[in-house]
C-alpha cells in the first residue's frame, strides 16, 4: 500500500476490498464433508464457486454429495477415506489434489464422540476418539502441506473443532472428546507457526451446538433444549450458514493476516462460562 498524501493509513486498494470473500476457483479438500456441518460447508463452497472434493469412510456417499453439488457448475469429487490410518489420508489427499489439480485449502470436517464417564471410559474407546479427532487432523494437515508447499502458491488450513476444546462439561462423560478437541487447538497453534514460512494459514473454527439432524433428538429430550437455550446469552440455536461464514472467511482473502487462531461460533457461551 503507498502512503497516501494528507493521511495516516496507507491508500486503501479498492479491488482488494472487492475481494475479500471471493472464493471462486479455490481448490478446497474436505473431509468429513458429507457429515451435517461438512454438507453445509461444501454447498456454500460450490455455490460461491470453489472446487470441492469430498471425503469419508463412505465413498458412495461422498460421490453422492459430490454429484448432487456438481449441479452447481463446479467440478466436485467424492472419494473413501478412513481417517484412522495416515497411508489412506495420504492416499486420499493425493487422489484429491490428483482430481483438482492441486489444493488451496484444506477444510477438517472429520471427527467423532463416544460418552463415556470416567470411571466407564475403556483404552479402545479413547483410542477411536483419539485416531479419529487429533491423529487424523496431524496427518492431514501434514498431507496437505506437502502438495500446498510443492505448489510454492500458499495455502489455507482449516480445522473444526468445539467449544469442548475449551469448555468441560459436568455430569457427562466427554474424556476423550474434551482432550482430544483440546489438543487440537494447540495442533492448530503449532502447525501454524510451522507452516507460515510458506504463506499457510491454519486455524479453527469451534461451533456449540448448531441446528442438525444429528442433534435434533437430543433437542427433543424433554429439559435439554431449555438447558440449552438457558446457557446460551443468545438465546437460541445456531444455524449450519453461522459456521460456514466463518469457514469461508479463514478461505477467502479477508483471512489471510489471521493464523494460529479458533474462533468460537457459539452465541456467546464461551464468553460467559
Amino acid at each position: 500500500m503507498n502512503r497516501s498524501e494528507g493521511h495516516l493509513t496507507p491508500q486503501i486498494d479498492l479491488d482488494a476490498i472487492d475481494r475479500l470473500f471471493t472464493i471462486r476457483g479455490l481448490r478446497v479438500f474436505l473431509p468429513g464433508g458429507y457429515g451435517a456441518l461438512g454438507e453445509a460447508i461444501a454447498l456454500a463452497m460450490t455455490r460461491h464457486g470453489a472446487h470441492v472434493a469430498i471425503a469419508g469412510p463412505s465413498g458412495a456417499k461422498a460421490q453422492a454429495l459430490a454429484d448432487r453439488l456438481r449441479g452447481q457448475g463446479v467440478e466436485t469429487h467424492g472419494f473413501e477415506l478412513d481417517a484412522r490410518y495416515p497411508a489412506a489420508i495420504a492416499v486420499a489427499t493425493d487422489r484429491a489434489a490428483k482430481a483438482m489439480g492441486g489444493i488451496d485449502v484444506l477444510v477438517n470436517c472429520v471427527g467423532i464422540q463416544r460418552e463415556q464417564r470416567l470411571m466407564d471410559v475403556d483404552e479402545q474407546t479413547f483410542d477411536d476418539v483419539y485416531e479419529i479427532n487429533l491423529k487424523s487432523a496431524m496427518f492431514l494437515g501434514q498431507a496437505v502441506a506437502r502438495h500446498q508447499i510443492a505448489q510454492g502458491k500458499g495455502g489455507r488450513q482449516i480445522h473444526l473443532l468445539s467449544v469442548r476444546s475449551q469448555l468441560a462439561l459436568r455430569n457427562r462423560g466427554y474424556s476423550a472428546y474434551c482432550a482430544t478437541k483440546g489438543g487440537l487447538v494447540m495442533l492448530v497453534k503449532q502447525h501454524a507457526m510451522e507452516l507460515a514460512e510458506h504463506n499457510i494459514t491454519v486455524n479453527g473454527v469451534a461451533p456449540t451446538f448448531i441446528q442438525s439432524e444429528r442433534i435434533r433428538p437430543h433437542l427433543e429430550r424433554e429439559g435439554f433444549r431449555d438447558f440449552i437455550l438457558d446457557r446460551n446469552p443468545l438465546g437460541r440455536i445456531g444455524d449450519p450458514v453461522e459456521v460456514v461464514g466463518q469457514v469461508i472467511t479463514f478461505a477467502a482473502p479477508a483471512g489471510s493476516y489471521m493464523t494460529g487462531q479458533i474462533v468460537y461460533i457459539d452465541g456467546g457461551v464461551t464468553a460467559s462460562q
